[in-house]
């Protein structure tokens, strides 16, 4: 099933950690409670047909705490981070062009109540927030502006992307960076599919579409 990441599933929920937890540890405050997502990626004969490569495939831990019913409770999200680069000629040399990743967080609530920190963030913001840990020659992208919205078949579904434009620098240079994220809901994760290249590479834009496009979730690991 499908959840909206900006609303409560309010039907049914009791109120209650012990209805809705199913773990005593957690209900007595011993133990965090564990949410886990499955892994979403682009399919390896897009990466291939791309000319991407794979960097860096990675699961992680999130850890949080969060007020249910008046009671301070513990969490523990595990995340999938699967990243791929693109050498191109840039400068007179050959650099990573361009950055794909794909994250998935899993959905993560407690008798209807969001416990996840990224729910109600918008896609700038979720660019943002994910922006720092792609590692890239790049450095820091600062002023970050909206550009356009459009739309991208994925899983199935008609699904929101967002373009910005943002200054960085190569060398000592600046440089404008392109950036191009989607993000939504799929089987009870929610999904941020990111791509990073330099402006003047208008071609690797169309790159970037095709490999959200491909991507599938679950990813068997």
């Amino acid at each position: 099933m499908i959840h909206s990441r900006r609303s409560l599933l309010a039907a049914g929920a009791t109120g209650t950690l012990a209805l809705t937890a199913g773990c005593l540890g957690f209900v007595l405050g011993n133990e965090p409670l564990e949410f886990a997502a499955d892994r979403v990626a682009p399919t390896d004969e897009r990466v291939a047909e791309t000319g991407y490569k794979e960097r860096a495939v990675e699961q992680r831990t999130m850890e949080r705490s969060e007020g249910i019913g008046g009671i301070e409770r513990d969490f523990e999200a595990s995340l999938w981070t699967s990243s791929y680069s693109k050498s191109v000629d840039y400068m007179g040399q050959t650099r990573e062009g361009s950055v794909f990743t794909a994250v998935s967080i899993p959905g993560m609530e407690v008798a209807g109540q969001s416990v996840n920190p990224l729910d109600e963030m918008s896609n700038q913001e979720l660019l943002e927030e994910f922006l720092g840990r792609v590692d890239s020659n790049r450095g820091t992208v600062d002023n970050i502006r909206h550009q356009e919205s459009f739309a991208l078949e994925i899983l199935g579904e008609s699904r929101n992307v967002d373009s910005f434009v943002g200054e960085s620098e190569l060398d000592g240079e600046p440089l404008d960076v392109e950036l191009t994220l989607a993000s939504f809901d799929h089987e009870d994760d929610l999904l941020v599919l990111l791509g990073v290249l330099p402006e003047r590479l208008t071609e690797e834009s169309a790159n970037v579409e095709l490999l959200m496009e491909s991507v599938e979730h679950p990813v068997d690991t």
